[in-house]
């Protein structure tokens, strides 16, 4: 095991790759020769992982968002027309490409320009962008939105880490147990289990060595609260992991951050150096007997690091490909030792609930809204109130068609069922899920079979490629909706689509295979004569898809 999770493969290689720019074969030899770790895990991690580079790259590297927000936002015409403007130039100067989303589904569409990400695109800005990146110029990420207080923070009018401080000096950290089991806070990441049960059982777990793990490497295409939280509200995510610690017997925590969130690693080492400077984590937390010591980890990207035990093992130094379960993380997680791990917004919760408040949840709304972004409401909020109230209506005064409560994983519902709560088990009844609550609206107009290709595809993207069902599914996935976009769909279609979502639903080792299948279901659900028309009479009837340019 790594005495310092920092001291780790993947930071060797972003040193490698930070002076060479990509990883040289004789580098990669060189540090096998010069540590433990074998050549051929060396090239494994590196060939996995999107945020490393085994051949040198172009100068500058262009990457355009085209998932589901970026998507209804004109991505792929801004994909087009960039990749027009500089269609004469050299792959070794220029690469126009498409990138899985860039977590600024309120801001899209969404750009990286050599790893650097800019909101709300256009095609001239882009290419001032990709110009001015060939100059030299230094091309920084788009500042996020000014931080400020929120009702949702329990410190607007007393110190921060009231909490811990209450819990240093009782010592009871089963009433804290107590307390989050009686809220009934589950985990916000998308499962929804219950947080005090896994606090419990790791507490409970054997062995004197135990961790503490925060996900916070959101990446499913319209889930942007967690980004919003770290930015406004690090401490409340930092204490919440702490008391996590102390609970649970836990000494170290890891915060797992995903690569592209550079501004929120800022924030987040800035309230870790005033945690440090405070006695609030290290040794002796505040005077008492407790240690706990707090790092962060930066994801080399991939949505599917965001699974649990996949993410576990990027820490550990492998591929993120997930584990089969059981044995549970509370009891064999990260290295072998039992591990709470929880989502950003469920720690967040935790300082809340213990003094006295909680009950809020954090959405994020984009699409075809007139004011995306994050709001905080209360569970139970109907989709309609924060669509029409919160986020301001349609944009441009269309009427909503669909609406995706949690991304692509939660599939459309359509606009008669807008008035359902948010809560997991209004969801539940409504055939969908509240998820990450990463709410992404469609307006009249976008067709239904369009955007299920756009989502299949995504998770086809994604998969790390470990099973089959899922490799090969979402593949097939692509094929057939494609297809049916095409003017190419058969009668046939709707038993393989049945057969193939059920096979990935039993048969995928993780969320990503099992809820691949989600959009197309949907929308076969919801919208089956607009799917028919595809499949039957070939045409598209909101005029989106290709074949209607070639009639």
């Amino acid at each position: 095991m790594y005495e310092n999770v920092a001291d780790h493969l993947f930071d060797r290689l972003r040193e490698i790759q930070s002076q060479f720019g990509y990883l040289p074969a004789t580098q990669l030899e060189a540090l096998s020769r010069s540590s433990e770790f074998p050549l051929s895990q060396i090239h494994s991690v590196a060939d996995f992982y999107p945020h490393f580079h085994l051949k040198p790259p172009p100068k500058v590297t262009a990457r355009v968002c085209v998932d589901m927000s970026c998507h209804l936002r004109g991505a792929r015409a801004l994909y087009d027309g960039v990749r027009q403007r500089f269609r004469t130039m050299s792959g070794r100067d220029v690469a126009i490409e498409t990138v899985s989303c860039l977590g600024q589904c309120d801001g899209a569409p969404a750009i990286s320009i050599n790893d650097h990400i800019h909101r709300g695109a256009s095609a001239a800005q882009t290419e001032g962008l990709i110009l001015a990146a060939l100059g030299g110029a230094a091309v920084e990420t788009t500042a996020e939105p000014v931080r400020r207080e929120l009702a949702a923070d329990p410190y607007r009018d007393s110190p921060r880490y009231g909490a811990l401080r209450d819990l240093l000096e009782s010592g009871d950290g089963a009433e804290v147990i107590a307390k989050l089991k009686a809220s009934g806070l589950p985990g916000f990441g998308g499962a929804g289990f219950p947080t005090g049960i896994k606090w419990e059982a790791v507490r409970n777990a054997p062995g004197n060595e135990k961790f503490v793990i925060c996900n916070a490497d959101e990446s499913e295409p319209g889930t942007i609260k967690d980004r919003f939280i770290l930015h406004h509200l690090p401490h409340l995510v930092l204490e919440g992991m702490i008391i996590a610690g102390v609970v649970a017997g836990a000494r170290r925590g890891i915060l797992y951050l995903r690569h592209e969130y550079e501004t929120q690693q800022k924030t987040l080492d800035a309230e870790l150096d005033r945690c440090r400077r405070e006695g609030l984590i290290g040794r002796n937390i505040l005077g008492s007997r407790e240690t706990f010591e707090l790092e962060i980890f930066i994801s080399p990207g991939g949505y599917i690091c965001g699974e649990e035990t996949a993410l576990m093992e990027a820490i550990e130094g492998k591929r993120a490909e997930p584990r089969n379960k059981p044995p549970f993380p509370v009891t064999h997680g990260v290295f072998n030792k039992p591990t709470a791990l929880n989502n950003v917004e469920t720690l967040a919760n935790v300082p809340q609930i213990l003094r006295g408040g909680g009950g809020l949840k954090f959405v994020g709304i984009s699409g075809d809204v007139r004011m995306p972004g994050v709001y905080c409401v209360a569970l139970g909020t109907p989709l309609s109130e924060v669509i029409f109230e919160h986020a301001g209506g349609l944009h441009e005064g269309r009427a909503l068609k669909a609406v995706a409560p949690s991304g692509p994983s939660s599939g459309y519902l359509p606009a008669s069922l807008a008035d359902v709560r948010l809560d997991f088990k209004s969801m539940a009844a409504a055939g969908s899920m509240l998820g990450s609550a990463a709410i992404v609206v469609c307006a009249e107009g976008r067709c239904m079979v369009d955007l299920a290709l756009n989502a299949v595809t995504f998770f086809r993207n994604e998969s790390c490629g470990k099973c089959v069902p899922c490799r090969s599914g979402t593949q097939k996935m692509v094929d057939i909706l494609t297809g049916w976009t095409q003017g190419r769909g058969a009668a046939g279609d709707f038993q393989l689509v049945d057969e193939l979502a059920e096979a990935m639903k039993l048969a995928s080792i993780c969320g990503l295979g099992q809820f691949a299948h989600a959009p197309v279901s949907s929308v076969l659900k919801h919208f089956r004569a607009e799917v028919e028309a595809h499949v039957i009479e070939h045409r598209c009837p909101d005029k989106v898809c290709p074949m209607e340019a070639r009639a």
